[in-house]
């Protein structure tokens, strides 16, 4: 699948899984250091609006903050986007690998990245995104901590963009109505976001 370039201003859906299909979290503290990482480096470029972190998987979906928010090397074109992307995974690869005596690859080749342009494809993805953990029957996506979830349901403080996500989905009652019913429509172009298979 050929790059899609990160433009300003629109959604991205971001994925990954390990090398050779191999999980990338091992433990409670990898996949909080992932979230610290993803704070300090994916923050600067874009909104957060959901995320699941799976045994070895992840998806991030984003939105590329304007040019005005961009830090100046970036909106100048002095540096690509997708830099503080490619810093966060290499930081936590090579975190990974020294903590555990590992080398190679962690992650597959290349990050998959698809931009969204349609609001229904929006909403499909955070149904699919925020009820993953259930999709691959590792725990039910309410009580999942490495998800998205919690933070859009809750009343607690979060980087997650919880308002936008909800005015998608009108209010959190009809949200969490949806996301229990998976009233999702994985039609041709929500197949290429399954990688896990």
């Amino acid at each position: 699948m050929k790059q899609q370039p990160f433009e300003s201003e629109y959604f991205f859906h971001i994925y990954n899984r390990g090398n050779n299909k191999e999980n990338i979290f091992f433990e409670k503290e990898n996949y909080n250091y992932f979230l610290f990482l993803l704070k300090k480096y994916l923050l600067q470029i874009a909104d957060v609006y959901s995320y699941c972190l799976l045994p070895n998987h992840f998806h991030i979906l984003i939105k590329i903050k304007d040019d005005k928010e961009l830090p100046i090397k970036m909106s100048q074109g002095k540096q690509k986007l997708h830099q503080p992307i490619s810093n966060m995974l290499n930081a936590y690869a090579k975190a990974i690998n020294k903590k555990y005596n590992r080398t190679g690859s962690l992650f597959q080749e290349h990050l998959k990245r698809i931009k969204i342009e349609r609001e229904e494809y929006l909403r499909n993805l955070i149904i699919y995104i925020n009820t993953n953990s259930s999709h691959h029957q590792i725990e039910d996506y309410k009580t999942y901590n490495f998800s998205s979830y919690k933070s859009l349901t809750s009343n607690k403080k979060t980087l997650i963009e919880r308002n936008e996500v909800i005015s998608l989905f009108n209010d959190l009652e009809n949200l969490k109505y949806v996301l229990e019913h998976k009233k999702v429509s994985i039609d041709n172009n929500m197949q290429e976001i399954i990688i896990e298979e």
